[in-house]
């Protein structure tokens, strides 16, 4: 049972329903614009997501409804996103320098791409293709999402200690977490919090163990289910990807996405209105786990962004004499990179310390670098990196 005390949800339903929609003529609760409402202890916080050509009819409305929110009882932050479809852009690029380097695997002489990248190359309708308005967010140098297409194969697990990894490198490195349904890097990190907004209104990152980290488990209320369908949750993803990761003199070198598991409408969202400099597909050895990797392979193919190798998390299990033990097959992950073109980048093994870092939110790369699955992230870092 929540022991949440904040604010009343109907008095703040009823205090932006005295906030007239331009359009409509109605209040905003009335129009369908309160969009996510979140209650998380005295903050609140939702998304008034409007056509692009009406940005700037609504920015006065968010001012009213953020002031309309503060003088509810209980309240203590009052947070209104304006959002739409168009990704915003920056107004200049990041600078240009020899920082982190991200290209696809050249094909090795004699080396014959799968049959069906060869299909998608002669028929480009079916290509789902990148939107026009597809890039980095402002001051993001480069994009790196980590897909599984199947829950429990450790994902999280590689997305976190890969952004710490760089962090240990010296990179400038963010975290989104883009499971809007099941977020975990807050855990996983050890931060907690509500995170600020800038003076454009968008977020702050949480920052932890040298990483900028962004993740919905950060604004809404700890424990509770997000029942949110595909446009709200794409909408908050929007929200989320485009926040204050970085400066014009201090840009990040990588962003590190953390997909949620399948192919819907969070993932194309991502990979349609994000620049990806590339993705990195997350399996076990098992063919149940490789099944669904195909299956986020073909996606990223189809959009355009290009696969940079396989990672095979729960590769073995090392007993005390430092026999491996393979509990979940092996040379599944191996096979399937050849199958796709593309490296196998990295065998993560099973260790208790691992799972102990992340339950304790004490990234393992950070807190025990010499452990074998710590030096398998650093060298899976490397290999991105360079």
């Amino acid at each position: 049972m929540s022991d949440y005390a904040g604010p009343d949800r109907t008095a703040i339903l009823k205090a932006l329903d005295l906030v007239m929609d331009p359009k409509s003529g109605t209040g905003l609760t009335t129009a369908g614009l309160v969009r996510g409402l979140v209650l998380r202890s005295g903050r609140v916080a939702f998304m008034l997501e409007v056509a692009p050509a009406d940005i700037e009819l609504y920015r006065p409305v968010r001012d009213k409804a953020e002031a309309a929110i503060a003088d509810v009882e209980g309240v203590e932050t009052a947070q209104v996103v304006l959002t739409t479809e168009v990704q915003a852009s920056s107004s200049a690029p990041p600078p240009a320098g020899p920082g982190f380097k991200v290209s696809p695997r050249r094909p090795q002489p004699g080396e014959t791409p799968p049959a069906r990248r060869a299909r998608i190359a002669e028929d480009p309708g079916a290509r789902l293709g990148p939107m026009v308005d597809a890039e980095h967010p402002p001051n993001v140098k480069k994009v790196i999402a980590i897909a599984s297409g199947k829950g429990g194969v450790g994902k999280s697990t590689v997305s976190v200690n890969l952004a710490a990894a760089l962090a240990v490198l010296g990179y400038r490195v963010g975290l989104l977490d883009a499971d809007i349904y099941g977020p975990s890097a807050p855990t996983m990190l050890g931060v907690d919090g509500d995170p600020t907004f800038d003076a454009e209104k968008r977020l702050n990152p949480m920052e932890a163990w040298g990483v900028k980290v962004m993740s919905i488990g950060f604004i809404v209320e700890p424990g509770t289910a997000n029942i949110w369908r595909g446009p709200m949750a794409s909408s908050a993803l929007r929200s989320l990807m485009n926040s204050n990761w970085g400066t014009a003199s201090e840009p990040l070198d990588v962003l590190v996405i953390d997909l949620p598991p399948g192919t819907g409408d969070i993932q194309l969202t991502l990979v349609q209105k994000l620049k990806m400099d590339g993705a990195v597909i997350v399996s076990t050895p098992q063919e149940i786990a490789l099944i669904d990797a195909r299956r986020a392979a073909q996606m990223f193919e189809k959009t355009g962004a290009p696969i940079l190798g396989v990672v095979e998390n729960m590769a073995y299990f090392a007993d005390s004499s430092g026999a491996r033990i393979p509990i979940f097959g092996t040379g599944g992950a191996r096979a399937e990179a050849e199958k796709l073109g593309v490296p196998l980048l990295a065998e993560i093994p099973i260790e208790v310390a691992l799972r102990e870092a992340c339950d304790a939110g004490r990234p393992l790369v950070a807190t025990n670098p010499d452990s074998p699955a710590a030096r398998a992230f650093l060298e899976l870092a490397r290999q991105l990196a360079g």
